[in-house]
Order: C-alpha cells, then structure tokens, then sequence
C-alpha cells in the first residue's frame, strides 16, 4: 500500500511536469502562460495547500482585461473537471474559494456567471470520487461537500445582490438602511437561503481526523468565515422581521417563526 502511494506521488510530479512542459510549446502564449499559474497552484502529490504566493499569482490575473480573467477562471474550471484526484480537485476548489474572498470583481463577475447558467450543481462534482486508497476516497467526500459549500456560496451572492466578503458586505450600518426599504416577501426569501447554507456548512463530512491533513484544515478555516458572515446576514433580517411582526400577515409569521424555530 506504502508502495502504491509513493508512485502515485511519483507519477502526479511527472505529470505536472508533462503538463507545464505541453504549455511551453503551445501556440497560444497568453492561455499557456494562465494554464501554468493554475497548474502550479494546483499540483499532485502534496496535500498542503497552495502556498500564498501560487494563489496569489492566481488571484493577480483578475487585475487585467476580461478576457484574461474568463481564461483563468476557465482553466480553473478545465483543471477541476480533467483531474481524477482528490488532493488537486480540493486545492482547485481552494483556489477558487480564495477569489471568492480575495479576489477582483471581475474575477468574482466571471465565477457568477455559471450558476446562472449551470444551476445548483455547476461545478458538477456531487458524482467525484478518487479509488485510489481509503484516504483519497474519504477526501473526496470533503471535495463534493466543499463543491456544494462553493456552489451555494456563489448563489446566495447572487440573490443578495453582493458578494459575502465585499466591502459592502461588511458595513452593517447601510445594509440596515438598505434593508428596511425590502419588501416582507424579500427578506423571507433571502433568509431561506442564508439558512440552507447554513445547513450545508453544518454536513461537514463526519471523518474530522483529515483536518489534519493542512489542505483540509486550511478549508475549514475558510468556511468557517463563510459560516461567521452567513450568521451575520441572517441576524440583520431576522432583526428587521421582528420590528415588523405586528404587519406581517399569517403566512409571512408562520414562515418567520419557522425560521427562527430552526
């Protein structure tokens, strides 16, 4: 098994080389330079994180055109879906988190786009699964549920009009002005969602020992930033709803008293 393992490790290294060999001789200079980027930050083998300075180098291509930032978020995209391995497939879904929270508008903008287009499941991994040992196949439980975690993310973003991390996210006292001027109807439907994700961030997958594995750890952490700004969303309406109890009419109290019984 030790043996199976360590030439899993081998061949990944060699075919990361393989691929950035292939880009040096492609044609197309500019998509090959972005493909070496997310290629480096999303190696084989190591089940570390991509380091500060790979994601970084991600993140630095949303500082140009469009064009530019549809080709990284599209090579992301390409490298997630071609790759059978559960450490590359985690660290792509990582990489794309880290735009999510760090990243440029653009690069955000270009990520909207597909659960407008793809639906819940765009990035298409809830059938994910790396056979290669036991570990790699309980960490690809944590690959679709990080999926999951990314996709809903990406959604509420969307209904709410702002991303979780946006600086204008983060200033509760023009959201609560913003707030007052939505309708009932509005407020118990943005609810609705900031709850069904906070549900999925609370099916984390049981098998809690990979978190010590530094890629998994380093997950976590991110969403449970994810978890700290969902609360926070979800307090800002539940507070407006209850300065408006006595005008809600019976379903929108039935609704509201059922979402604060969960």
């Amino acid at each position: 098994m030790e043996y199976r393992k360590k030439l899993r490790f081998v061949l990944g290294i060699l075919k990361d080389k393989g691929s950035l060999i292939k880009t040096t001789f492609s044609t197309k200079r500019h998509k090959s330079s972005i493909r070496r980027v997310i290629l480096r930050a999303t190696t084989h083998g190591s089940t570390a994180p991509p380091s500060d300075h790979r994601i970084a180098a991600v993140i630095s291509l949303g500082h140009g055109s469009r064009a530019t930032a549809c080709a990284c978020i599209q090579a992301l995209k390409d490298r997630l879906h071609r790759t059978s391995n559960a450490s590359v497939a985690l660290k792509c879904l990582y990489t794309i988190h880290s735009i999510i929270a760090k990243g440029s508008f653009i690069l955000k903008d270009q990520l909207s786009i597909y659960p407008c287009f793809g639906g819940q499941n765009f990035l298409n991994l809830s059938m994910f699964r790396d056979d290669s040992d036991t570990e790699t196949w309980e960490l690809s439980i944590w690959v679709r549920w990080y999926a999951g975690i990314l996709e809903q993310n990406l959604m509420v973003s969307r209904i709410l009009g702002y991303h979780l991390y946006s600086s204008g996210a983060k200033n509760d006292s023009n959201k609560k002005d913003e707030i007052l001027a939505f309708f009932n109807s509005d407020l118990l439907k943005e609810i609705d969602v900031l709850v069904d994700f906070a549900d999925q961030v609370g099916n984390a997958p049981d098998s809690l020992y990979l978190q010590r594995k530094s890629l998994v750890y380093e997950v976590v952490g991110l969403v449970s930033e994810d978890y700290r700004l969902i609360q926070r969303e979800i307090s800002l309406r539940l507070a407006e709803l209850g300065e408006r109890l006595m005008s809600l009419s019976f379903s929108e109290c039935t609704q509201f008293l059922f979402t604060v019984g969960e």
